[in-house]
């Protein structure tokens, strides 16, 4: 846009010639005989340029005397200069907004109210901008209609319904189960609003290996959603990685959890994430190994694995000589699993070269079992010691490493820490 030149004070409006609003120039100078350079200036007698002011057609001017055009003398300088002497008008600023008001269509009815009262205005103080006054009020008047068509039919509702979607779209914009990310900071600890989907391939920041969905109704608070979040994430977290050897020492499970602001915009959803236990650290490589990468063999082993891991795992807090009754009862529970995965083991078809190994492997498992039940009848803590000791003794032991190796998994077993769990940060 452009800015208009300043207006001056209103002129009569006499004809004009061919080339400006004034008749010919007289012979005395813009600034009369008694100009701030005149013969009588402030500084006495004749100023530098002469009586007559600068361009008067007396005296010889700087430029010579000028011959008469068919119009009368003209002054050096003439009306082609770039702000002739007459100024416009000022722009009515009401129609500037009404104009605005109007392309826009916000707030039609308030661009049609001013685009009238802009008119009103125009007309009566004789400023400019009666055509975007008229556009304004007219545009306005269109979107007008248009809402009030749209409330008729519903199109308004449809929209923001719209709009809804979209901002919830962007608040719960969380990678997948099996894709990896990074950070914008680099760090899975902390508030983040949007991460960047890589390839598992190489570096990054994190890998999704569940997601779990958490029930409608007001926002459950921070402590709640978080202690979901690290009960489901690290029980899901077997489902995706079956195989706890293959899990580097160094990664742990971290998750995204929705704040109270994207719950309210329909966030409900906990990402549970693999993430190196250094918080400046990365990952290389997928670490998924379920179902959809390993062959029958290895998932037949692993699942009956786990089943005993998941009943180990389940130790109580207290020692024996503070609870034996709780350490009897769990000592029957590892009895009672093993009794039902070493026949599992047995009855599979393992490859030729894995049959050995994996008889071997089912001989230790029936072996530890007899001392868990030994455990489990103890009627002392010491007693129970000793059968507790024997049957850990059979647990990861050479018959399982041969057995894992048979079947082409990793047999490195899993240090106490990594098996201990890691951070419960939020992300």
């Amino acid at each position: 846009m452009s800015i208009p030149p300043p207006s001056g004070p209103p002129q009569p409006q006499d004809p004009q010639g061919p080339y400006g609003p004034y008749p010919a120039p007289q012979a005395q100078g813009p600034y009369g005989a008694q100009g701030s350079y005149g013969g009588q200036g402030p500084y006495g007698g004749q100023g530098p340029y002469g009586g007559q002011g600068p361009y008067g057609g007396q005296g010889p001017g700087p430029y010579g005397p000028q011959r008469p055009g068919p119009y009368g003398p003209q002054p050096p300088y003439g009306p082609w200069g770039p702000y002739p002497p007459q100024g416009l008008p000022p722009v009515n600023g009401l129609a500037i907004a009404a104009l605005v008001l109007g392309i826009l269509c916000f707030l039609p009815a308030v661009g049609l109210v001013l685009g009238l009262i802009a008119l009103r205005q125009i007309k009566r103080k004789g400023e400019r901008g009666k055509g975007m006054a008229v556009t304004g009020a007219v545009l306005s008047t269109v979107g007008l209609v248009l809402l009030t068509v749209s409330l008729s039919t519903g199109a308004v509702s449809a929209f923001w319904e719209g709009f809804k979607e979209g901002a919830r779209d962007s608040a719960i914009a969380s990678p997948d189960k099996g894709e990896c990310f990074n950070s914008p900071s680099g760090s899975l600890e902390g508030e983040t609003y949007d991460v960047d989907v890589v390839p598992c391939s190489g570096m990054h920041d994190g890998e999704v290996f569940a997601t779990v969905t958490l029930p409608g109704g007001t926002f459950p608070g921070d402590d709640h959603i978080t202690k979901v979040a690290d009960d489901k994430c690290y029980a899901l977290e077997a489902d995706y990685a079956m195989d706890s050897w293959a899990l580097p020492n160094d990664v742990d499970v971290y998750y995204l959890t929705p704040t109270r602001q994207s719950w309210s915009l329909g966030d409900r959803e906990i990402t549970c994430i693999f993430g190196n236990t250094d918080e400046q650290g990365s990952l290389t490589g997928s670490l998924r190994n379920d179902e959809s990468t390993l062959d029958a063999d290895q998932v037949a082993y692993l699942k009956a694995a786990r089943a005993i891991d998941a009943v180990l795992g389940e130790e109580p807090e207290a020692f024996p000589d503070e609870d034996l009754a709780a350490n009897r009862a769990w000592a029957q529970d590892v009895h009672d699993v093993l009794a039902e995965q070493g026949p599992a083991l047995d009855a599979h078809t393992w490859p030729a070269d894995a049959e050995r190994p994996m008889a071997d492997l089912v001989k230790e498992l029936e072996s530890a079992r007899k001392e868990w039940a030994k455990a489990a009848d103890a009627g002392d803590a010491d007693t129970f010691y000793v059968h507790y000791d024997e049957a850990y003794g059979f647990y990861d032991g050479p018959a399982t490493v041969t057995a894992r190796e048979a079947l082409g998994l990793d047999t490195s077993p899993p240090t106490d820490d990594s098996a201990e769990g890691g951070s419960d940060a939020d992300v």
